[in-house]
């Protein structure tokens, strides 16, 4: 098929520029400039510059229907959240012999809705954190905050697009009562509403799945070894690990539940009081770590490629464990940042790595089963680029 794959900037969009490509599909890498992680790739037949998506959603669909039209592509493979609710919003607009491997906007949407995925877990007897929703600021006000400080402030949606453009959204920490109001106070009442949450100690996990048509044909799971920034964020070191029992449980119930079609990571936190995992968000999407999968022997987007083509598909009930994959300039990144600033400043977790023991554990550049998420000698040039990029940053 020849498949355009979207956000070409991204981990996600070059692991599944590689993974189709390899399968033999023509795939053409979109982003909104001339140059583009994924598009160096020799994997990628062709570059499609679209206009922002952040900046002006109407125009990057009305370009995208024609773009599809003249170019005959067969499916796009959205990949982030900016274009993922947009692209599915407006498929009708598409020409229809041009597929997508996501169910309907108003599931996509549902899933990005926090909020509405708390209900559901209620109702489905899914461990969640303990939770206060508020739909405005002034309704903090007559709201009995049950929860200790320090507690967490999560918006309902990672991203909320608006009439003057799309909104990125951040979780934040309430240390006390008029913080928590401070904080509530300066929110737009566009990014409404918010969850205010007990605070999960305990390890992150994830269990990353595919559905097609209501049946589970690949779950995957990795624990982080080192993310940026080293207090909690991006994994840049992760290794793939037996999935939760629990949480697989929980992650089918959940999506099937509302009628998920597609990739999608549900991710836990495994509270260390009763080692059980407590839900924290569903991303209808693709994700960063999507190569350790791949490297493990679950090529979902191969799987979703197959599903679109009516080829039948074989559910992956196994994969390789102990594999492991680095991102090396995310991890450079979090390197500088362990060492430049203080420890106390980083809100580290207890127990973690002092400074000399934490560059020690990242000078380790090779080891058996670990392979790289941008560096690859067969495929060096977008290594390169991303190279090229990160130093002139630094400059």
């Amino acid at each position: 098929m020849k498949i355009l794959v979207t956000d070409g900037n991204t981990l996600p969009a070059l692991a599944i520029t590689r993974s189709l490509g390899n399968a033999g599909h023509q795939v053409i890498v979109g982003y909104q400039h001339k140059h583009s992680l994924a598009g160096y790739s020799k994997y990628a037949s062709g570059k499609c510059i679209y206009p922002s998506p952040i900046d002006d959603t109407n125009s990057f669909i009305d370009f995208l229907v024609d773009y599809i039209e003249f170019n005959n592509i067969d499916a796009i493979f959205p990949v982030t959240d900016i274009t993922t609710l947009p692209i599915t919003k407006n498929r009708d607009l598409l020409n229809p012999k041009c597929k997508i491997p996501f169910g309907n906007y108003k599931v996509v949407d549902s899933a990005a809705n926090k909020a509405h995925i708390f209900d559901q877990a209620k109702k489905l007897e899914i461990d969640i954190p303990k939770s206060i929703i508020i739909k405005n600021y002034s309704e903090l006000k007559n709201t009995d905050i049950t929860i200790p400080y320090p507690l967490v402030i999560k918006p309902a949606r990672s991203r909320v697009l608006t009439e003057a453009g799309w909104l990125f959204t951040t979780v934040t920490y309430a240390k006390d009562a008029n913080d928590l109001d401070k904080q509530l106070s300066k929110y737009p009442k566009d990014i409404y509403p918010m969850i205010l949450q007990e605070k999960i100690v305990g390890p992150g996990l994830g269990i990353f799945m595919c559905l097609d048509k209501g049946k589970t044909v690949a779950a995957f799971s990795h624990k982080r070894i080192r993310e940026k920034p080293p207090s909690g964020g991006v994994s840049v070191l992760r290794e793939s690990v037996p999935l939760d029992p629990l949480a697989l449980d929980f992650s089918e119930k959940l999506l099937k539940s509302i009628n998920w079609q597609g990739v999608a990571m549900v991710e836990y936190k495994i509270d260390i009081r009763d080692n059980r995992p407590k839900l924290m968000e569903i991303n209808g999407r693709f994700w960063g770590s999507l190569q350790l999968a791949i490297h493990s022997g679950v090529d979902f987007p191969k799987l979703l490629a197959d599903s679109l083509d009516d080829k039948p598909i074989s559910p992956i009930k196994n994969y390789n464990f102990g594999v492991k994959t680095r991102w090396l300039w995310g991890d450079i990144d979090a390197l500088l940042i362990r060492i430049l600033k203080s420890s106390s400043s980083q809100l580290l977790p207890s127990g973690a790595d002092n400074k000399l023991k934490y560059t020690l554990k990242f000078l380790k550049f090779w080891e058996p089963n670990l392979h790289y998420d941008v560096l690859r000698l067969n495929d060096i040039k977008p290594w390169l680029y991303e190279s090229i990029q990160w130093f002139k940053r630094l400059v």
